[in-house]
């Protein structure tokens, strides 16, 4: 038997560009952490982050214009397709990769950035001691993060369910390291990685069963196959519902909607804040993007059965959020909940099943991707100081009360940032809502639109509740003072009596911006200060602050542009 003539497959490489340019920027990332000198790498590895993203970002807009044109080109046989809404995601992803790369760099005026110095080593040992002094840091997590951000590329561009899930794959294993690599509260670090971890597998492995009943009912794993099969009645449709229940059970547990959002609380909370931020925005907006393209590309003929399993899904998760968020007192935790019930704002984009339904969806991640990145900046800012030394973020909501007062540019932006979470007119976040809603009410959802108004507004007292906390809410100060003059504090030492003048001399000269929290009888008197960012940080901020101010006011160019390429590739 004579073997068939090979032929090589024709690769589109200008296509992938964007993707190529992050890949292969994060297999450099390795090689320079094994050849570049321990003192040059930070720099290298930062300088090659940030080329890498914004050079993405530089690919798709060379794209824009043909993709515009021919609505879209199949890549390596269909594994991947490159069209209009791919560009949108590629786009946000790597704007809002860029952003978390500034933000993971920043090692603000401590000297020290957001990561273990050695994450192999045991919490609290001596060699985690040695490793301290010795100034080590962590420059493997940009490597991991471009690891990342090209596997949540891949993620909505997959033309078939063996892509889908080996995108999943990439994206996911490097943010289970590095959601156990936080500097400071190692054990919860680690927990929050073991949790994500484990619940990940189970996830994947759902994933992994839906794709092979998927297989099953179809003879292929093509998006344009298993398309064609769902037209065609073969008595097997007990295999396609089943196996769509079990893909989309991998794909809600990546949003965290309910009921896969049990790991979104301690993860957030646990992981380094610049990588909550990282996943929070970025992971959300891959996910909904290969969310969009299977409701609306691949299974558009299980309309009727689609919608109702995600009507389930979105309500619960709008008021699961919601009312978890109402009860937490710590800002990570609190912006947890919050992101499980924008999960379910979106999802009444996808459940529109209408056109302004993708125009909707890829607007509000934008918006959503630039508040999340901005708000878990500042939080990693705002950081405990006990004595001399400034430790842990200080994530407690108490511990923010006064701070508008102390520190007012700081806790503004801030304000922008809930605020556009609440939705609020002139925000980025409120026009996300209003064209997510409005296209659920275009598709004849109305009675969620309803619901997420509801939600929505429900969901602005826990934002509000912080706004006030900031800025009409005493530091406690009168409280510490008290304390002083009855000597109320652990183990009967007494507060000094220049221990406010100490920290306006701290404020005063620029190094911190502090804010007294009452002692109790339990514990020694804590400050809440403001560190100075290095540069990066402060950078991102500002462009997530004026991104999220000029999507608010100035929307319609964006929407339009949007919704010139919504269209996808069948």
């Amino acid at each position: 038997m004579i073997a068939a003539a090979f032929t090589a497959p024709s690769v589109a490489w200008t296509a992938l560009a964007p993707v190529v340019v992050v890949l292969g920027a994060a297999v450099v990332g390795v090689l320079v952490e094994a050849f570049v000198p321990d003192r040059l790498r930070r720099t290298t590895q930062v300088a090659l982050a940030i080329a890498a993203t914004a050079g993405a970002l530089v690919a798709v807009v060379a794209l824009w214009g043909g993709v515009h044109r021919s609505g879209g080109t199949v890549v390596l046989g269909g594994s991947l397709l490159v069209d209009g809404p791919t560009l949108v995601l590629w786009a946000t992803l790597a704007l809002l990769g860029l952003l978390s790369v500034l933000v993971v760099a920043d090692r603000t005026q401590t000297g020290e950035d957001s990561f273990a110095p050695l994450a192999a080593a045991v919490p609290g040992s001596e060699y985690e001691e040695q490793a301290r002094r010795a100034g080590l840091s962590q420059t493997e997590v940009y490597p991991l993060t471009l690891f990342a951000l090209g596997g949540m590329m891949v993620f909505p561009a997959a033309g078939d369910l063996l892509t889908l899930f080996v995108a999943l794959e990439v994206l996911s294993l490097p943010l289970y390291l590095l959601s156990g690599m936080a500097r400071r509260r190692r054990l919860l670090s680690q927990e929050a990685s073991m949790k994500y971890f484990l619940l990940g597998a189970f996830a994947s492995a759902l994933l992994l069963f839906g794709i092979v009943l998927l297989y099953g009912y179809s003879g292929s794993i093509r998006y344009a196959d298993i398309t064609a099969a769902t037209g065609t009645p073969g008595g097997t449709e007990g295999l396609l519902l089943v196996g769509t229940v079990l893909l989309f059970a991998g794909l809600l547990f990546k949003v965290g909607a309910v009921p896969f959002h049990m790991w979104t609380p301690d993860v957030y909370q646990g992981a380094p804040t610049p990588i909550t931020g990282f996943m929070a925005a970025c992971t959300k907006v891959a996910a909904f993007g290969a969310i969009l393209r299977i409701v609306y590309a691949m299974l558009p003929g299980m309309a009727w059965d689609l919608g109702a399993l995600l009507w389930i899904v979105a309500i619960a998760t709008m008021v699961v959020g919601t009312v978890a968020g109402l009860v937490q007192n710590d800002v990570k935790r609190l912006l947890a909940y919050s992101s499980i019930a924008h999960a379910g704002f979106v999802l009444t984009g996808v459940v529109a099943l209408h056109q302004r339904g993708i125009t909707g969806v890829l607007f509000y991640l934008v918006a959503y991707g630039l508040a999340t990145i901005g708000a878990f900046a500042i939080v990693s800012l705002v950081r405990e100081r006990s004595g001399d030394s400034i430790t842990g973020e200080a994530t407690a909501l108490s511990q923010w009360a006064g701070l508008g007062r102390s520190h007012p540019v700081l806790a503004l932006t801030f304000t922008l940032f809930l605020l556009s979470f609440a939705g609020i007119p002139l925000t980025a976040g409120f026009m996300g809502k209003f064209a997510v809603f409005s296209a659920a009410v275009a598709g004849g959802a109305w009675p969620l639109a309803l619901i997420g108004v509801l939600a929505s507004a429900a969901a602005a007292f826990f934002y509000v509740r912080i706004i006030v906390l900031m800025f009409f809410t005493a530091a406690h100060e009168e409280t510490a003072e008290a304390a002083v003059e009855d000597g109320a504090v652990a183990g009967g030492d007494a507060v000094p009596a220049d221990a406010s003048d100490e920290l306006a001399d701290v404020a005063g000269g620029g190094t911190a911006t502090a804010v007294a929290v009452a002692p109790t009888l339990t514990e020694r008197a804590t400050a809440t200060v403001v560190v100075r960012s290095e540069g990066f940080a402060a950078v991102a901020i500002a462009v997530c602050a004026v991104g999220t101010v000029l999507l608010g006011v100035f929307p319609t160019p964006v929407l339009d542009l949007v919704d010139a390429v919504a269209r996808f590739l069948q």
